[in-house]
């Protein structure tokens, strides 16, 4: 993956922090998380700002997690924290232009979960998410599942990378009542934007040496539209012959997913499917609290959670799984050429899970969100002394 956050831009232009400082008392995981570190790696590079938008429910603990995380180990990142919302304003228009300024001036943003609600004042009103896809043309949003040691799950092996449209497709907000009890929604797809999502799934598939890309569509109800999608993107596989391309319709699809994970390497889809098969293999790793995603455009990228949930019920409660928001992080500083930062983090987070004592309720454990983010910092300060 490293390989490739370096150089996802170039590929699309071709196609809480006071909750996580607490310590339990007695617990030898936090003996060591309060000093921060004042050279922890010696990577010599220059202090970068990003834009991070805490979020609803969860979303503030988790980014604060990943704030702390960085402060302790010395990590040479700034945050420009910009707090937007749906939530609160009874779906009324959000105001995200200081979002997208900021956005424009880093580049780049670490971003907690957005509530989209049910309803909205207007037919045609876009959630801030789709706003903000829409103002960067955040064209590309990539989901990797992979199994990880010491989370029992009931498939082992697994390794999928998602690769989803998400401009178009059911997700125009182009709906409206024909008749009294009749809604009509338009569903967009475009021979261009199928051909750039194509180009971009490829283009990662050879970069990260990805054997297999699976097209899944509805083609035979939708023959049009999931027709076109399927047509542009078997043209583009011609482009690139030492990769397989198949297609599968997506009841299929979703049924291989729970039945056989493994046959499965690089998934692209339009949108709505996307965002569906997304948290269905997210499930088959250990859910929504260990899977991380991020999107691209051609020049900017929001790294963030794979499975957006907010998990507002449990928010405040520190016990949310603070590991797919630390492993977008380290993410986040691969495409900043923050290599060893973003190793020392990554095996860090792998380190504490497969030890399984301070790991969160939904993987099995019982420690809280601050516990196993400060056994991370701890497992890293020690790598550090070796």
């Amino acid at each position: 993956m490293a390989s490739f956050s370096r150089s996802v831009c170039a590929i699309a232009r071709r196609s809480i922090h006071t909750t996580c400082s607490k310590a339990v008392a007695g617990s030898p995981a936090l003996q060591m998380s309060s000093v921060a570190v004042k050279n922890p790696v010696v990577q010599k590079v220059e202090r970068r700002k990003v834009t991070l938008i805490p979020g609803d429910g969860v979303g503030p603990e988790l980014t604060g997690a990943v704030k702390h995380v960085f402060n302790q180990l010395g990590v040479p990142v700034d945050w420009d924290e910009i707090h937007v919302t749906d939530m609160g304003t009874y779906f009324g228009e959000t105001e995200i232009g200081h979002v997208v300024k900021s956005i424009e001036k880093t580049k780049v943003a670490l971003m907690g979960v957005l509530t989209s609600g049910s309803l909205s004042v207007t037919p045609d009103q876009m959630s801030t998410n789709q706003n903000l896809r829409k103002e960067l043309d955040l064209f590309a949003n990539v989901v990797r599942c992979k199994s990880i040691p010491g989370i029992s799950t009931r498939h082992d092996n697994v390794d999928i990378v998602i690769v989803r449209e998400q401009t178009e497709g059911e997700y125009t907000s182009l709906e409206h009542e024909s008749a009294p009890g009749v809604i009509e929604m338009l569903k967009v797809i475009t021979k261009q934007k199928s051909e750039r999502i194509a180009r971009f799934a490829f283009d990662y598939a050879m970069k990260e040496n990805r054997k297999k890309i699976t097209c899944i569509h509805k083609a035979n109800i939708m023959k049009l539209a999931d027709g076109l999608f399927l047509e542009t993107c078997k043209e583009v596989s011609k482009l690139y012959p030492s990769i397989k391309f198949e297609g599968m319709i997506v009841d299929n699809a979703s049924m291989q997913l729970v039945a056989n994970p493994q046959q499965f390497d690089v998934v692209l889809l339009p949108n709505l499917y996307g965002s569906i098969v997304s948290n269905i293999s997210s499930g088959l790793v250990g859910g929504a609290g260990v899977v991380p995603g991020r999107s691209f455009g051609k020049d900017h990228a929001i790294f963030s959670i794979g499975a957006r949930h907010t998990f507002a019920a449990k928010a405040g409660m520190n016990v949310a799984n603070p590991t797919a928001m630390l492993l977008s992080s380290c993410s986040m500083l691969e495409h900043l050429n923050m290599h060893k930062y973003a190793q020392m983090l990554q095996e860090s987070i792998f380190r504490t899970i497969a030890e399984g004592k301070y790991v969160t309720m939904d993987i099995g454990g019982s420690a809280s969100s601050s516990t196993f983010t400060n056994r991370i910092i701890q497992n890293a300060q020690l790598n550090m002394l070796k």
